[in-house]
């Protein structure tokens, strides 16, 4: 019997930091798909709209997206799940056999299993209005928050996102049981506080962080929260949570999460 082949990749621009390749690969290894591949799609917001629909012609199966896609991956899409539609992102795509292409959204999902308790009527606050905001935003909101809040640096940004999805557009970030990053913030593993409205001081006033960036260290947001005794949700974690899902999606298998995160962070080199 021939063993079934499927191609997978993430698209960003950029994508060289993510960690997506090495977590989908193991899991693809430890469920038996060694013919299937997962590959980095660095394709920029200028070629996003040429070059997706010919993944399927290439052979590909599924995509995941990452930043800047997410909301031209769900405008490119012709069907999509109501979830994603009403986030208005997705980071989940799949290819039919003659180039349909539909989407889903599996970050919101993810981050309420990731969260240390109940949303469901407590207060939330979200840094950014990119496409992981939305996926944020309406999750928290659909599990029951009693509020969300939502800074950005352009103010117009997220006032029009919160008008959207049901959101409260601020100023500055104030006190909440949780807070979220989902800027960019942090990414390159920078300090996130010379660029965000808040103090390493101000985390005391969440119950919970939560920062969607991640780098194989741990992003400083998050080693600061810690530090202060606040519970904190790490972009890796979230990454595999996200990543299990779209694995799912792509093969109809249920994705080893040991394997995933075993493989999330490089072996310390030895000797």
């Amino acid at each position: 019997m021939t063993e079934q082949l499927g191609r997978l990749g993430v698209l960003g621009w950029p994508v060289a930091h993510s960690r997506s390749p090495a977590i989908q690969n193991a899991a693809l290894a430890a469920a038996g798909l060694h013919g299937w591949r997962y590959q980095l799609l660095p394709v920029s917001p200028e070629l996003f709209g040429e070059v997706v629909p010919a993944l399927a012609g290439a052979g590909f199966v599924g995509a995941n997206v990452t930043i800047p896609h997410k909301e031209a991956a769900l405008a490119l899409a012709g069907e999509a799940n109501p979830r994603a539609r009403a986030i208005g992102a997705a980071n989940t795509l799949t290819f039919g056999p003659h180039g349909q292409i539909a989407a889903d959204n599996t970050d919101a999902p993810a981050l309420i299993a990731a969260l240390p308790f109940p949303i469901s009527a407590r207060t939330a606050m979200v840094l950014g209005a990119g496409g992981s905001a939305r996926a944020a935003v309406w999750a928290l909101l659909d599990a029951g928050a009693a509020e969300v809040r939502l800074w950005n640096r352009t103010a117009h940004r997220a006032h029009t996102l919160a008008d959207e999805l049901g959101a409260t557009p601020v100023d500055r970030p104030g006190p909440a049981d949780l807070l979220v990053n989902c800027t960019a913030v942090g990414l390159d593993g920078s300090d996130p506080f010379d660029r965000l409205p808040l103090t390493p001081a101000d985390l005391a006033d969440y119950g919970c962080v939560a920062d969607l960036v991640y780098t194989v260290t741990g992003t400083v947001l998050v080693d600061r929260a810690r530090a202060q005794g606040v519970p904190a949700v790490d972009g890796l974690e979230l990454l595999i949570g996200q990543g299990a899902l779209s694995f799912e999606i792509f093969t109809g298998i249920t994705a080893s999460l040991e394997a995933m995160r075993a493989a999330a962070t490089p072996a310390e080199p030895s000797g």
